[in-house]
């Protein structure tokens, strides 16, 4: 049964935007949750270092909390299946809370480098379980005609809270409340965030399993990874999600150092390039979703994204290595490969789309691609950066978003001309024929 809301103005203005009226306290509840999440980002690293432990150890421990945010990532689509979203956001709420407790109130004071590992290594699994439960929802509950409109909105708000806001904040309260006192302020926004979005949002669609949910426990865990071959189409779409952060990853590694060692920018130019980058990316992940549902998923996905980011890439290469540490012109084309990064936002609104039996198991093969992103772009870089140096790096992911313009040939909706579905549908007798 839906919950139908009065159609007040801010209703009606809530739904014109492309927002789903009964999840946007949702939208809010996500932004300040991951807003809290981010607030870390730009400052744990050097603070654990000030505070003695290793920076092989400070990495190590980086590394833990990712595996577990990637598990997490791929668990949040099967667990809200088998739960319900709702259920599986609480969990993550939880899972960050208990841990960011664990990690501050006695790993950091005792400066315990097991006790960091647990706490601060399994609160990865918080996140991915709170926004993707989230994600799963929307994927529920908006109409498929608004739906890459209503994706556009989810990563609005997680990027917009992580990284961006977030260390807006941690900026804005260390210089009067320090690192540590930070960090608590940090829990404070994740707890409210998930308050508001889990007491305020009373859509019931997020309380029990998606429709068509029907198999067990064990065979929705491993449907969530045979769909990547029993639907090519979704195992395509994770290839492709893969393939879209690979190059942003690898960038981390590589480009601080090549644009201030061989450019010539300061750390500083460098870091405002970098925020320039990821503010377009915010803005461009609403208007991407919004010009996917008018002109079609797949092709926002292969023009603005693929073929978008086979220009961007080489662009960000080649511009300021021809024009030097020329600062204007650098942020414009760091702020256009962010802007294309934001193509691929409407293939959350296809993949749950590709199989809408299963949307839970397709968005755990999507949040695997994404979880995969993490790991392949800085391999790359490690595989060949030695003998092709940046520039053939480079040249690698652009070729790598050449193919994922490709491939998006292959992401026809069931119902799309050209489809088994689709033909079968076309040859149908109809009902008066029949009759």
């Amino acid at each position: 049964m839906k919950n139908p809301l009065p159609r007040s103005p801010i209703t009606r203005a809530i739904t014109r935007l492309g927002i789903p009226p009964t999840l946007a306290w949702g939208y809010l509840g996500l932004l300040l949750f991951m807003i809290g999440d981010g607030v870390e980002s730009g400052y744990l690293s050097p603070y654990l270092i000030d505070r003695g432990i290793p920076e092989p150890r400070v990495a190590l421990l980086f590394t833990v909390y990712g595996v577990a945010a990637g598990v997490a990532a791929w668990l949040s689509g099967v667990l809200s299946e088998l739960w319900g979203p709702r259920r599986v956001m609480w969990t993550g709420l939880a899972i960050w809370g208990a841990f960011q407790v664990v990690f501050l109130a006695a790993a950091v004071p005792l400066d315990s480098y097991p006790l960091m590992m647990l706490g601060y290594g399994l609160r990865g699994l918080g996140y991915p379980l709170f926004a993707y439960g989230f994600l799963v929802w929307i994927a529920g509950v908006a109409p498929r005609a608004r739906l890459g409109t209503a994706m556009g909105w989810f990563w609005f708000a997680f990027t917009g809270g992580l990284p961006t806001l977030g260390s807006l904040v941690a900026s804005g309260l260390i210089p009067h409340i320090g690192a540590y006192a930070t960090l608590w302020a940090a829990l404070v926004l994740v707890a409210a965030g998930g308050l508001i979005a889990l007491l305020l949002v009373r859509d019931d669609r997020g309380g029990k399993r998606p429709r068509g949910a029907g198999d067990g426990p064990l065979a929705t865990l491993i449907g969530s990874v045979t769909i990547l071959w029993r639907n090519p189409r979704v195992g395509t779409g994770a290839l492709v999600r893969t393939i879209n952060t690979a190059s942003q990853f690898g960038f981390f590694v590589i480009m601080p150092v090549h644009f201030t060692r061989t450019v010539g920018f300061s750390l500083t130019q460098w870091l405002h390039l970098l925020s320039a980058m990821f503010a377009t990316n915010i803005v461009a992940n609403l208007l991407c979703g919004l010009i996917g549902d008018r002109i079609g998923w797949r092709r926002t996905i292969a023009w603005f994204g693929g073929a978008g980011c086979t220009v961007s890439t080489l662009l960000l290469f080649y511009v300021p290595q021809a024009a030097g540490a020329n600062f204007p012109l650098a942020l414009v084309v760091a702020a256009f490969y962010g802007a294309t990064l934001a193509g691929y936002v409407p293939i959350s609104a296809l993949m749950p789309s590709l199989e809408p039996r299963h949307k839970g198991q397709a968005l755990a093969a999507l949040n695997l691609g994404a979880g995969a992103s993490t790991f392949v772009g800085p391999a790359v870089v490690a595989a060949f950066a030695g003998p092709l140096g940046v520039e053939g790096v480079v040249w690698i992911f652009a070729g790598l978003y050449a193919v994922s313009t490709a491939l998006t040939v292959f992401l026809k909706l069931p119902d799309e001309p050209g489809t088994a579905p689709a033909r079968a549908a076309a040859t149908a007798p109809s009902a008066s024929a029949a009759a």
